[in-house]
C-alpha cells in the first residue's frame, strides 16, 4: 500500500480512495465502449474474432465494476467488526480479476480451436479494422490512464485491471491478424493468433492470483523485507538483542511482531519511548502496516532457546 495508506485515515489516504474509485469508473466505462463498438461490427460482418474479443471485454466489464463497487471499501477505516481494517478485501477483489482472466483466456481459447476447425463465415469489410484499431486505442488509453493512478494509489485491484488492459490490446492484435489473414483469403489465421494469445491469458491470470493469494494465507515477505525489518531493529542503540520476531502479510500490508531485549533498568517511560521510536522507523519501511512490539529485559534468559531473529 502507499504511505498515505499506512499513514491512516485522512486527507491523502481520502485522495487515494478517490484515485482508486475513479480509475476503476473509468475502466467500466471504457470496457463498455469496446464491447458496444466491437460487438455491433462483429455481428454485422460474422468475425467471430470481433465477437470473442468483445465477450472477452464482457468478463472484464465485471470484473471492473466489482473492483468499482467492493475494492475501494479497503479504504474504510477499522470498526468493530474488522478491527485491522479492510486491507484483505483489495487482495480478495484482485483475485477475482485473476480468476476472470483465467476463465476468459480458457474462453477464448476454446473459440480458437472452434474457429480453426469450422469454416469461417467472415466477410472482410474495412469497419472490422476500424473496430480493432478503436479498441487497441480504447484499451492503451486504459492501460496508461490506471498505471499513472496505480502510481498514487498502489492498489493490487487497479494493477490487475492494468494487466488486464493489456491482455486486451494482446487480443484484439490477434484479431487484426486474423482479419488481414481474411482479407488475404487466410480466414483460419486468426483462430491460430488467437489460440497462442489466449494462452499468454491463462498464464498472466494465473500470476494474479498466485500473488494474491500470498496476500490472503498471510504468507512470509521476501528474505530481502525480512532482513530489513530486522536491521531496522537492531540498529536502535538501545536495543541489545531481538527475537521471535514473524514477518507476515495481512492483506497487502506487512505485519510485524518481535520480542526486543532492552536495559532492564530503564523506566517505563524511556523503554516507552524506545518502543515508539522502532514503530515508526519500521512503518517508515514500504508495505509494513501493524507493529507489535514486546520489551523484555536482557540477560534474564527466558528467551535463550530461541534463534536469534526467530
Amino acid at each position: 500500500m502507499s504511505d498515505a495508506a499506512l499513514a491512516g485515515p485522512g486527507a491523502t489516504s481520502d485522495a487515494d480512495r478517490r484515485g482508486f474509485t475513479r480509475a476503476s469508473a473509468v475502466n467500466v466505462a471504457g470496457n463498455a465502449a469496446k464491447i458496444v463498438v466491437e460487438g455491433a461490427v462483429g455481428v454485422t460482418f460474422g468475425s467471430v474474432a470481433l465477437l470473442a474479443d468483445a465477450a472477452h471485454s464482457v468478463a472484464d466489464l465485471v470484473a471492473s465494476v466489482v473492483v468499482l463497487v467492493w475494492g475501494r471499501n479497503v479504504y474504510a477505516d477499522p470498526d468493530e467488526t474488522h478491527p485491522h481494517g479492510h486491507q484483505r478485501i483489495e487482495p480478495l477483489t484482485a483475485l477475482f480479476v485473476g480468476v476472470v482472466i483465467v476463465l476468459l483466456g480458457l474462453l477464448l481459447l476454446y473459440e480458437s480451436i472452434q474457429g480453426f476447425l469450422t469454416e469461417p463465415a467472415v466477410v472482410y469489410s474495412p469497419w472490422l479494422v476500424g473496430a480493432l484499431l478503436f479498441a487497441m486505442a480504447d484499451m492503451y488509453a486504459l492501460y496508461w490512464y490506471t498505471t499513472r493512478v496505480n502510481e498514487t494509489v498502489d492498489s493490487s485491484a487497479l494493477s490487475a485491471l492494468a494487466v488486464d488492459c493489456l491482455n486486451d490490446i494482446y487480443t484484439s492484435v490477434a484479431a487484426m491478424v486474423g482479419i488481414v489473414g481474411v482479407f488475404f483469403g487466410y480466414p483460419h489465421l486468426d483462430a491460430a493468433a488467437g489460440g497462442l494469445v489466449s494462452l499468454l491469458v491463462v498464464y498472466q491470470g494465473v500470476e494474479i492470483g498466485r500473488e494474491n493469494v500470498t496476500y490472503l494465507v498471510g504468507a512470509a515477505p521476501s528474505e530481502e523485507q525480512r532482513r530489513q525489518v530486522l536491521a531496522t531493529l537492531r540498529d536502535h542503540p538501545a536495543v541489545e538483542g531481538v527475537h521471535d520476531v514473524a514477518v507476515f502479510y495481512d492483506g497487502t500490508r506487512l505485519e510485524v511482531e518481535a520480542h526486543v531485549e532492552v536495559d532492564g533498568e530503564l523506566t517505563l517511560v524511556e523503554a516507552h519511548d524506545i518502543e515508539t521510536d522502532l514503530v515508526e522507523s519500521l512503518r517508515a519501511i514500504k508495505d509494513v502496516g501493524d507493529v507489535h512490539l514486546h520489551l523484555d529485559p536482557a540477560g534474564i534468559g527466558e528467551w535463550k532457546d530461541a534463534a536469534d531473529g526467530r
